[in-house]
């Protein structure tokens, strides 16, 4: 009797290791996803603050008068606080603040300065701080009224 060889597709044999394959592929896409599900959670984490008072009124101060406010600001998240800079409605107010991070449960003070030398009347200013909020921002707010220079 003559041999003949034998072919892999005649005897149907599968490597065993085929499902296993197949598990490690599973179980590597599952880890992918958490992976990017857990690295997305991380980056989009934003600071959570409370403001003490963020709408302050000033008496009535005479024209030429820098009007000096404080803002207590807390971070009341779990990430730390990142005060960037300032945008306002003009060079008359400006903003000064620490750069450094503001841990979770601790506060930092915001002093918004007003100069009046070109204002007069009632003032309603508004000053935003750019920061890691969900917003991107804190308002802050301030009202008074300016006596004209005779």
């Amino acid at each position: 009797m003559e041999k003949k060889p034998v072919d892999k597709q005649d005897l149907h044999i599968k490597n065993p290791l085929d499902h296993i394959e197949g598990i490690f592929c599973l179980n590597k896409t599952i880890a992918f996803v958490l992976l990017m599900v857990l690295a997305n959670f991380s980056f989009s984490q934003t600071a959570e603050v409370k403001v003490d008072d963020a709408k302050q009124s000033f008496t009535t101060v005479p024209q030429g008068t820098v009007v000096k406010l404080n803002y207590v600001v807390t971070n009341i998240g779990t990430v730390p606080l990142l005060l960037k800079d300032f945008e306002v409605e003009c060079s008359c107010t400006t903003a000064e603040f620490d750069d450094k991070p503001v841990l979770p449960g601790k506060s930092t003070t915001i002093v918004v300065k007003f100069d009046t030398k070109s204002a007069y009347e009632r003032q309603d200013r508004v000053v935003y701080i750019n920061c890691n909020t969900k917003d991107g921002y804190i308002k802050l707010r301030f009202k008074g009224n300016v006596l004209k220079k005779k």
